[in-house]
């Protein structure tokens, strides 16, 4: 019988973003969406998750990816410290990110003075996701949802269901779509028309039973969400 996949839900800083770990229990592979912030905390966490591998020795992850479902401060402002942390001890994981939320990502000093944080400047981006596009990580497969409104380069990652690993069809939603409401739309580069017409034809078209885990607050399901969610009638 094959090993069951591990995800991780961490909440972290004053604004209480989900950072998400996904681990393939194969490979070790790992990536964490959205580290918004607390990096010691999360690295600590990591250092926590342990698995028996197929050889009977012990595992643990090994990040490869660092993703965000968009730009803002609370998604983006612990992968400095958490990159670093990782980089001291294994190959540096790969900081991804659409590329429409790129000048968002290189404002987050001026973010954070918006609301009295105090940042350092971002690392660069290594990898600008695309709609559609397919990323492995380990036996586990993502996919990349571009979903703009909430800002201009939001995204869903897609976590396609396997059966052999116990991995529910799954959609991290970020800021775009949560149970029982959407996201704003009077922050930089927001297009709420934009944003209800890329739920519409992007999140509600998958299937019912799909789990929405948005970048706050609790988890959903798509088809509870299209029938319920009084943003969207």
């Amino acid at each position: 019988m094959k090993k069951k996949y591990i995800e991780r839900n961490l909440v972290v800083g004053p604004f209480q973003c989900n950072c998400r770990l996904l681990v393939c229990p194969i490979t070790g592979e790992a990536a964490l969406i959205d580290p918004g912030d607390e990096p010691a905390r999360i690295v600590k966490a990591l250092e926590k998750v342990t698995w028996e591998g197929e050889n009977g020795k012990a595992m643990q992850p090994k990040v490869k990816w660092l993703l965000h479902t968009h730009a803002h401060l609370d998604h983006i402002g612990g992968t400095r410290g958490v990159s670093e942390a990782l980089s001291s001890v294994a190959t540096s994981p790969v900081i991804a990110l659409h590329r429409d939320d790129l000048s968002i990502y290189e404002k987050l000093k001026e973010q954070g003075k918006m609301f009295g944080l105090n940042y350092e400047d971002p690392l660069p981006v290594g990898k600008f996701l695309a709609h559609e596009e397919r990323l492995e990580l380990g036996n586990l497969k993502l996919e990349v949802i571009h979903t703009p409104g909430h800002s201009p380069g939001s995204i869903g990652i897609r976590l396609h269901e396997d059966s052999d690993f116990g991995v529910p069809e799954t959609v991290f939603s970020g800021d775009t779509l949560f149970k029982g409401s959407v996201g704003r739309t009077d922050l930089w580069g927001a297009d709420g028309d934009l944003m209800f017409k890329m739920i519409k034809e992007r999140f509600l078209t998958l299937d019912g039973d799909t789990r929405v885990c948005p970048g706050h607050g609790p988890e959903s399901r798509i088809g509870v969400e299209k029938l319920g969610n009084p943003f969207l009638k």
